[in-house]
């Protein structure tokens, strides 16, 4: 007896054979066999499982193949859908005869929403106006919130991100954007450069712009992605040492290139001397009758005594300080971005190479690609002269209205689309392009004109 009870002890266990979900004799072991469970056989998700969803319209035939007709559930099922079970058409027929419904039933259960379309939206906006916010925090600010949220008093954190993802709202990195970029002494800075620049183009004496810029390079600089099989790392390779910088000074026109130099090291007040010399004696010596802009930024040897007793001392020679934060009204600025995409493809693995890849780069870049670029910083001034804010291609909240994007036929050089109507991009690839003139420009043009005939 005692072996049978022993026995039969080991049998409702179940703990070599059953399982947490039942034993393969009772449903009641405590193991985690292999055993066939009670949620295996027909409970957990098999119990839960609905039968198949049937249309209005599929259920309205087959009451007329049975009712009608006089098919049987089986015959009806299988003529109105393949695998159509005998137990659900009978259901459909049963709710037919007895209810005198076709319809199916509405589902019922759950809970209602917690919260409401205006109270969804709200927390939508909370994002909007603060990308860095967190979900902790937004809960804080629904809960505290007694007016648009007085009918919520706990709310967890998955039921928010799950609104926001609802909404198409999601993680992203994040990009830093200066806060003076658009301050409204940065604007007017803005607003006063542009107009300097559209007087000087209604003038009756010939202006020039030479846009000056300077760019470092090394030997560690190469593409920063790739392509390589899924799970496998992109890689290329680079030297053990990267070198000291090489800076190039250039010096661009809407005829092309007009200077280049390239410098071991950092660039100093008396190179960028030398450099203005040698632009002077390519620009003047040939040309007497034309006022050159020289257009650079706000950089500290820019602004050196010396470089202003030399603008003083050459007459023909005008300098334009861009406004900060402005590198899109600078078409240089795109010139070196091409400009670096072409060293990349030379491949200099030394310092000679690379002064010498460099070199040949700025003989690759043509004057129709810098002409495009010029057009394409002059289409910012409409958004100067209005004291609008500037976006990037960092900052796309500057940017809620896709349709303001008005440009979607210049390509850049990564491929993507170009550039709207004030946001900065990549430089041009399509070098055919030609890029229609602002109305705007042309209009503040002339009233500049006007205000100086006046």
């Amino acid at each position: 007896m005692e072996g049978r009870g022993r026995a039969r002890v080991r049998m409702r266990g179940g703990i070599g054979e059953g399982g947490e979900e039942g034993g393969r004799g009772r449903a009641r072991g405590r193991g985690r066999g292999r055993g066939r469970g009670r949620l295996q056989a027909g409970g957990g998700e098999a119990q839960r499982r609905r039968g198949p969803t049937l249309s209005n319209e599929i259920r309205a035939t087959l009451v007329d193949h049975v009712v009608n007709h006089g098919l049987t559930v089986r015959e009806a099922g299988l003529r109105v859908q393949p695998n159509l079970s005998r137990f659900t058409v009978a259901s459909v027929i049963r709710a037919f005869r007895l209810e005198n419904r076709i319809e199916g039933r509405v589902q019922r259960g759950g809970r209602a929403p917690i919260f409401t379309p205006l109270q969804e939206r709200e927390i939508v906006n909370m994002v909007l106006a603060n990308n860095a916010i967190r979900l902790r925090e937004i809960q804080a600010k629904i809960i505290e919130d007694q007016i648009i949220f007085q009918n919520v008093n706990q709310v967890s954190l998955s039921t928010i991100a799950r609104i926001l993802k609802a909404h198409q709202v999601q993680m992203k990195q994040m990009y830093r954007v200066p806060f003076e970029r658009n301050s409204e002494r940065v604007k007017q800075l803005r607003h006063e450069y542009v107009e300097r620049v559209l007087q000087m183009d209604a003038e009756a004496i010939q202006h020039e712009f030479i846009y000056i810029d300077e760019a470092g390079f090394n030997l560690s600089k190469v593409r920063r992605r790739g392509r390589n099989v899924i799970g496998q790392r992109a890689i290329i390779s680079v030297p053990g040492q990267r070198g000291g910088n090489i800076t190039l000074c250039a010096a661009i026109t809407q005829n092309g290139v007009l200077h280049r130099h390239a410098n071991m090291g950092p660039y100093k007040t008396p190179h960028i001397l030398t450099f203005l010399d040698r632009v002077y004696n390519l620009t003047i010596i040939n040309n007497m009758q034309i006022q050159y802009v020289v257009i650079w930024d706000n950089v500290s040897f820019h602004r050196s005594g010396l470089v202003q007793n030399y603008f003083t001392q050459h007459p023909h020679f005008t300098v334009l300080f861009l406004p900060p934060y402005s590198p899109f009204l600078n078409p240089i600025e795109e010139f070196f971005s091409a400009w670096r995409w072409k060293v990349y493809d030379l491949h200099p693995l030394a310092r000679v190479a690379l002064i010498q890849a460099m070199e040949e780069a700025c003989d690759q870049i043509e004057a129709t690609a810098i002409q495009g670029w010029i057009r394409h910083a002059r289409r910012f001034f409409p958004c100067c002269l209005a004291n609008e804010d500037i976006a990037c291609d960092v900052d796309e909240i500057l940017w809620p209205d896709p349709a303001r994007r008005r440009d979607q036929q210049t390509h850049t050089e990564g491929g993507d689309s170009a550039p709207s109507e004030c946001r900065f991009a990549r430089p041009l690839k399509a070098l055919n392009v030609k890029v229609k003139e602002d109305e705007d420009v042309a209009a503040a043009a002339a009233a500049a004109a006007a205000a100086a005939a006046g």
